[in-house]
């Protein structure tokens, strides 16, 4: 892999070369429902458990394979993994299985584990299967001593096999699972639910109707609220939190209140767990016939069904899996006696490690609230993430009418700078409408500080925004343009339309024209207000932020062009893929990329290579090539080297492997900008510029005095950036020192320790730090406020 080097200091850290699992045996089974991604858990679990030494066995049929034994428990190889990652469901199969269920069933199942030295279980699952994984592992000693009373095992077995490690995953396209902000498969099941409504949008326009969306989720909402968010949809329905009495009343008049703005289409969504106050379950034909009856509205029902659990894993989910599946390695090599079965979770942006029967209580309390009809402890029990998809949909939903909102008198502009990246309108929509909640006047300016200076400056009203956050691109204009040369014109036009504070929605030009106004303060006091940027790159460049929106979108558009380049080489065998992404000097998109995609190598910037590297990759290519995995993927970020061309190592490519493999290459380009925003940056674009405005109804209130409004404190021009676990407005002049001006990067990036990572599941030794992992925690610490979940 390019960029061999590894870390010179070896001192306080801890490496993956450090935790040997020679002589171990892990297992890896997929039980229950399935979802999208776990097959990505499977490969890097197989992949990691054969790197460290061990053997690993898949476990085919859940639990029922355990079970039964025989060629259910068979080795798993690096091949028998290969082409596993971008395919939807269980390739290892699923299974419920009542047998397990039984104390029988169990002593069975254990049996055909010590046969094999099976100690460490890995269990891809919903909380009933990992509830069953811990059940079998506090068994483990009672069941051994069983067998060896039955004669069917020996003390030897009994000593060598004495303590069962557990570790799971949560597979669940229902996200359901308390201690994790995002389950495997939640993602994609997004994907699917907002393409049909994308497309249901469409014909619904065109003929004026209302449409009733019917979703997963018997228990949990987090479906319908997370698409109810992403699609602007005029009214949800989750278990969670039942509407209040006369919800009937208030719906009609939401939608016809609807009707008269000028709208051709409503959509509502329903979980199929929905259920009134009563008790009583709400269902899609219930609403429909509603809406008909008192409105008169041609309204159709949808029926999604298991159209959510299928289809191809997207980009979020196969690096969620991936991440998952390595640290889940990394818990059954560091697991002690001591060690509490664990489950490997998100949280923010950082895995983390959680005891399993602290995480599935906390699941039954939610269930035992809902029961008791405490609507209010439910949705607080389900966590910060599903709690603020809640509070960002009801500001952005529940309309008010004129003469019920406050009035603030304050005039805020919102504009779009940079190159146009998918979730930017999302963003738009969502601050125009909470600015409007909260009672200021919006303006809306046009391409960017060229647009500003030129006046291009007009207010944007609620209905304006309607049906944005599908669009893609920027619906407002955006340019490259940095305002220096401009200041006294913007400064001008500021005063011309009393603008008290600023929200810029944009990439690296954004975080310098943020700079540049600060700077210009003394100078020209109009820009003495509060102002505030929000991140929005393809590139996922922005210093003091972990993630940009618009680049989830153009992961997926990495990794569904990748997928269909691999599936064309699959009928002519021996042929390798030289594919370069966008990003400038940023490799996050050729290496996140590189990581969902599969990829043998990735060249980026910010990991220098010589031509030895390129040597060894090709190498590294010709012997996979006598493998059964007859084809390669290469990632090449745009400016990697000035001299080693995506031109130059396609033909040195070609040159080296003539007789052993041939070569294609592919430049993805604007491909990667375009496109309709992910859900996830649909929503990650709504949450993030709803904070934004909040914040700067906050710093109005205090810096108005003396009837105007004037401050030029550092804190008052900030970038809103999710760092690790949670979200944090920075002062720009303080991110300056993060920055490497030149490149257009921050100079530390968190996804560069990824790249061990992706070289590992390609087969490369490399170095990979492991002081970073998962420690185990309590899932009921008070949890910091407002983090985001994210890759």
């Amino acid at each position: 892999m390019a960029g061999n080097a590894g870390p010179k200091r070896q001192d306080t850290r801890k490496f993956v070369e450090n935790l040997s699992g020679a002589g171990k045996c892990i297992a890896v089974l997929t039980s229950g429902g399935d979802a999208q991604g776990m097959n990505a858990a499977v490969r890097a679990v197989v992949r990691m458990g054969i790197y460290v030494g061990a053997k690993v066995y898949f476990i085919h049929e859940g639990y029922q394979g355990m079970v039964d034994g025989g060629d259910n428990i068979k080795e798993a190889t690096w091949e028998s993994v290969s082409s596993m990652l971008q395919v939807g469901g269980t390739v290892i199969g699923s299974a419920r299985c009542k047998e397990f269920r039984t104390h029988e069933g169990r002593l069975k199942a254990a049996h055909n584990l010590v046969q094999r030295g099976i100690t460490n279980l890995c269990v891809i699952g919903g909380d009933g299967s990992l509830t069953g994984a811990n059940l079998f592992r506090e068994e483990w000693s009672g069941l051994l001593n069983e067998l060896l009373e039955q004669g069917l095992i020996n003390e030897e077995a009994v000593s060598s096999n004495s303590v069962l490690h557990i570790v799971g995953m949560v597979g669940s396209i229902d996200n359901d699972f308390c201690g994790t902000d995002m389950t495997i498969g939640t993602d994609s099941a997004l994907h699917r639910i907002i393409e049909v409504v994308d497309a249901i949008m469409t014909t619904a326009q065109s003929h004026q109707r209302t449409f009733v969306l019917e979703v997963m989720g018997r228990h949990c909402g987090y479906l319908a609220l997370v698409s109810a968010l992403a699609c602007g949809a005029d009214w949800v329905f989750i278990p969670e939190m039942p509407p209040d009495d006369g919800w009937e009343d208030n719906m009609c008049q939401k939608l016809s209140e609807s009707r008269s703005r000028g709208s051709r289409l409503n959509i509502i969504i329903v979980a199929e767990g929905a259920t009134d106050r009563q008790g009583q379950h709400i269902t899609s034909s219930f609403v429909k016939d509603l809406v008909v009856r008192c409105l008169g509205f041609d309204t159709r029902v949808t029926i999604l069904g298991h159209v959510q659990r299928g289809g191809t894993p997207s980009a979020f989910d196969r690096i969620l899996a991936s991440r998952m599946g390595v640290e889940a390695v990394l818990a059954l090599l560091e697991a002690s006696t001591e060690t509490p079965a664990c489950v490997v979770s998100l949280v923010g942006n950082q895995a983390v490690r959680l005891p399993l029967m602290e995480c599935v209580q906390m699941t039954q309390e939610v269930q035992k609230a809902m029961d008791e009809k405490k609507f209010d402890e439910a949705v607080r029990l389900r966590g910060r993430s599903f709690e603020n998809n809640l509070s960002t949909y009801r500001l952005l939903s529940y309309r008010k009418l004129d003469s019920e909102l406050p009035n603030s008198s304050f005039n805020v502009a919102v504009m779009n700078v940079g190159a146009p990246a998918a979730g930017m309108n999302a963003a738009v929509r969502s601050a125009v409408r909470v600015g409007i909640t909260e009672g200021h006047k919006m303006f809306a300016v046009n391409d960017g500080f060229e647009g500003f200076a030129k006046g291009q400056i007009k207010e944007i009203k609620w209905g304006d925004v309607g049906g944005w956050t599908g669009q893609g691109g920027s619906l407002l204009g955006t340019k490259r343009t940095l305002p220096a040369k401009h200041l006294a014109k913007i400064a001008e036009q500021m005063r011309i339309h009393n603008i008290n504070a600023l929200l810029v929605i944009g990439g690296f030009e954004a975080y310098v024209g943020l700079l540049e106004l600060s700077s210009a303060r003394d100078e020209y006091p109009e820009f003495c207000v509060p102002m505030v940027m929000v991140p929005a790159t393809v590139s996922n460049n922005i210093p003091g932020s972990d993630l940009s929106i618009g680049s989830d979108t153009a992961l997926n558009a990495i990794t569904d062009t990748c997928d269909r380049i691999k599936q064309s080489a699959s009928g002519t065998k021996r042929r390798v893929f030289i594919i370069e992404t966008m990003g400038g000097y940023c490799g996050y998109l050729a290496t996140v990329g590189g990581l969902a995609a599969g990829a043998d190598t990735v060249y980026i910037y910010e990991e220098t290579f010589d031509i030895r590297d390129l040597q060894a990759n090709v190498e590294h290519l010709t012997q996979k090539m006598k493998t059964s995995i007859q084809r390669g993927l290469v990632l090449r970020n745009e400016n990697c080297n000035e001299n080693f061309t995506t031109d130059f190592i396609y033909q040195l490519y070609s040159e080296e492997g003539r007789g052993v493999f041939d070569c294609r290459k592919n430049i993805l380009g604007h491909m990667q900008q375009g496109g309709a925003p992910s859900p996830f940056d649909r929503n990650f674009g709504t949450k993030v510029a709803a904070k934004a405005m909040q914040w700067i109804t906050r710093m109005l209130k205090e810096s108005y005095k003396g009837g105007k409004v004037f401050t030029n404190a550092e804190d008052t021009a900030c970038l809103l950036g999710m760092r690790r676990r949670a979200m944090v407005f920075q002062p720009v002049a303080q991110l300056r020192e993060e920055t490497d001006f030149e490149h257009r990067i921050p100079k530390e990036q968190w996804w560069l320790k990824l790249r061990p990572l992706m070289k590992i599941l390609a087969k490369y030794k490399t170095f990979y730090d492991v002081s970073d992992a998962g420690q185990l925690e309590h899932v009921t610490r008070v949890r910091p406020k407002d983090f985001q979940p994210s890759v």
